[in-house]
């Protein structure tokens, strides 16, 4: 009797996870199609991505390519070109979102929608790429708030994996990839370990005792790596260690998530004497104690949400808004991400906004956090980021900021040239129960 109804459990938890998905992934519109004419977008405010601002300006562009970009009667537009005035609104580039679980998680309580994380320690091997599920009903809604690509991140373990960068549109992985296997993803031991009481709802730091024991592990497992690189032999393929070659050729980046300053200065020096090419700090909330090491190794640094309260109990409350800020002046490239939190990834550049507010900085250079930096950490800063001749055709056009939340209302978007459908699943619900209740 027992066993029957671990069957009858099964069998309904099987049925609810299809249904879910089922229900989930049957609603999303249609990719956008590829461009088939010139099209010139005249009159709105285009900012740029660099910090500069066209005030009244013409964006043209051909087969998903920018190839004009001025001031209105700098621009030619050709006989065939399909105008559209845009007066009065705002054009920016596609915010870029950085380590997150898009389109490898879908609904938390239902394991099968969940596949982000791999069984062991050291998975170099493991790539997200292939995991990446473009009928993600949240991939709509971070297009409606201006996010045109995402950075599909494996987390656990001590080795995660390697990540991938797609376009928040397309039909399957294949055609929504931008960039394949740009980095592997470690867990770097922290210098503190943090403990949580459920009891009492106090949290306890103290030193972590292991931390040595993991990095020798991480120094060993590197030295193999490079070791592979430089004589692959003969023999079968060790996939683990062929993973990590881009490493050492500069093809990839080492993401390192790390967060105290000591974190980040052991970490650098190690992999640095180990001959990786180039390092990426994720987290970072320490990365101010040690923003001139950081220049001074050309170390860029992605930091998770900003909205937050400070780690320590004697820091400034301020210091999660002004961190962005401070990184920027001591000349540290910085971006800024909601890291895996994939529900919350969607007002990625209202952490950009709020550090405009408390970092004395304008608007327009905050908008690099979220748009030139990710382009140019992920090596895609000939390609997107910024609204430049030659560049791809990847932008949103809103009524005003897309930083703040009342300016953030997009009515257009493009990616690689194709107009994009503007619909997602909050927009029919707000739709539907609007209708139901007589709202206008």
């Amino acid at each position: 009797m027992m066993l029957k109804k671990y069957i009858l459990f099964a069998i309904f938890t099987v049925l609810l996870s299809l249904h879910l998905t089922t229900e989930v992934f049957s609603q999303n519109p249609a990719p956008a199609q590829s461009q088939t004419r010139p099209i010139v977008l005249t009159g709105a405010t285009i900012h740029i991505g660099n910090g500069q601002i066209i005030e009244n300006g013409v964006v043209a562009f051909d087969k998903g390519i920018i190839t004009q970009v001025g001031a209105v009667g700098s621009v030619q537009a050709g006989s065939n070109a399909e105008t559209i005035d845009v007066k009065g609104k705002h054009i920016f580039p596609g915010i870029i979102a950085l380590n997150t679980t898009i389109g490898l998680q879908e609904i938390a309580s239902v394991r099968a929608t969940l596949d982000y994380n791999e069984v062991g320690q050291i998975n170099p091997h493991v790539r997200a790429l292939v995991a990446y599920n473009t009928d993600s009903e949240v991939i709509p809604t971070l297009r409606g708030n201006g996010i045109l690509l995402s950075q599909a991140v494996p987390q656990g373990g001590l080795i995660s994996g390697s990540s991938s960068v797609f376009y928040t549109d397309g039909w399957n992985w294949e055609d929504a990839v931008l960039k394949t296997d740009d980095g592997i993803w470690l867990n770097w031991p922290p210098f503190l370990a943090s403990s949580f009481n459920n009891e009492d709802f106090t949290t306890s730091v103290k030193r972590n005792e292991k931390r040595q024991e993991v990095i020798d592990q991480i120094s060993l497992t590197f030295s193999d790596a490079k070791a592979y690189t430089e004589n692959p032999g003969t023999g079968s393929v060790n996939l683990r260690l062929a993973a990590m070659k881009p490493l050492f050729t500069g093809r990839a980046n080492l993401y390192v998530r790390a967060k105290y300053a000591k974190d980040i200065i052991e970490s650098t020096r190690l992999f640095k004497d180990l001959g990786v090419k180039k390092i990426v700090i994720v987290g970072g909330d320490e990365s101010y104690k040690v923003a001139a090491f950081l220049k001074e190794n050309a170390i860029p640094v992605v930091l998770n949400s900003t909205h937050r309260l400070p780690e320590g109990t004697d820091e400034n409350v301020y210091l999660p808004y002004e961190l962005p800020g401070l990184l920027h002046k001591a000349g540290v490239k910085v971006a800024i991400t909601y890291e895996d939190q994939w529900w919350r990834t969607r007002n990625v550049g209202f952490l950009a906004g709020t550090a405009a507010g408390f970092a004395d900085i304008s608007p327009d250079d905050a908008l690099q956090f979220v748009t030139r930096n990710p382009a140019e950490i992920l090596g895609l800063g000939n390609v997107v980021g910024t609204i430049e001749k030659g560049k791809q055709a990847s932008f949103v056009v809103s009524a005003g900021d897309i930083l703040e939340m009342r300016g953030n209302n997009i009515s257009m978007i493009f990616i690689k040239g194709g107009k994009v459908n503007t619909d997602d699943k909050q927009k029919r619900l707000y739709e539907k129960y609007k209708m139901k209740y007589g709202k206008k």
